[in-house]
């Protein structure tokens, strides 16, 4: 008797942008562009200012939509979900990292970690105390913002981004305003989330330091991805 082949399920990407385009006015901002995040996997994207990074970020966050194209998380098309089940998606599956830091100034840096493990349900102050420590800030959990560094306040951001397990981390410039030794924990820190937990990794960066943990990096110019690594002078 001859058997029936037996079916792969293919396991979705983490996260998924399909031909995203967009533009402000005149100025189309990103022409078509295409990636794909595996779970697990660290995808560094660099590129000039100006040639869509940010803006790429925030379209695959679902924080705007794109003029044309498809994101999805998790194989889920982002734009077929209400804006209240977006926000309920983002919220459990999604870590963003962002150049402002965006803390909320009368709440403790131990609060502010704790934010999106109050959305999402998911996470614990054991958690996001141990991230405070991987990060260099054990024992600034009672500290305000308004009293820390520029520095400080971003390890702060990207500890909150990973307090509630995220299957996907978005980072714009995590490092941009850390020291060396500072930038090497966070980057580890990034590493260690994909292969510990299965998480994806999508960060925008300036910094070669960075670069080098990263499964692949994609050079972005002019709205496009390019084989070519841009020149930042």
């Amino acid at each position: 008797m001859t058997r029936a082949p037996t079916s792969v399920r293919t396991v979705p990407p983490a996260l998924e942008g399909r031909a995203l385009v967009q533009a402000f006015g005149a100025q189309t901002v990103l022409r078509g562009v295409s990636v794909a995040v595996q779970p697990g996997e660290v995808v560094a994207v660099t590129g000039p200012s100006g040639s869509g990074k940010s803006t790429l970020l925030h379209l695959l966050g679902g924080l705007d939509t794109p003029q044309s194209g498809e994101v999805h998380w998790a194989g889920e098309r982002v734009d077929s979900l209400g804006t209240q089940l977006r926000a309920q998606r983002r919220a459990a599956q999604l870590g963003l990292v962002f150049q402002h830091h965006y803390l909320l100034e009368d709440l403790t840096v131990l609060d502010n970690v704790l934010i999106p493990t109050r959305l999402s349900g998911r996470g614990d102050g054991v958690r996001a105390r141990d991230l405070l420590a991987r990060v260099g800030l054990s024992g600034r959990e009672d500290a305000y913002p308004g009293v820390l560094s520029g520095g400080e306040r971003q390890r702060v951001a990207v500890a909150r981004a990973l307090a509630a397990h995220p299957a996907v981390v978005l980072a714009d410039e995590p490092t941009g305003s850390l020291d060396r030794a500072n930038a090497q924990a966070v980057a580890q820190l990034l590493v260690n989330l994909a292969r510990e937990e299965g998480a994806g990794v999508l960060l925008v960066t300036h910094d070669d330091r960075l670069t080098r943990y990263a499964d692949r990096t994609l050079h972005l110019l002019d709205g496009q991805f390019t084989d070519e690594a841009p020149d930042f002078a």
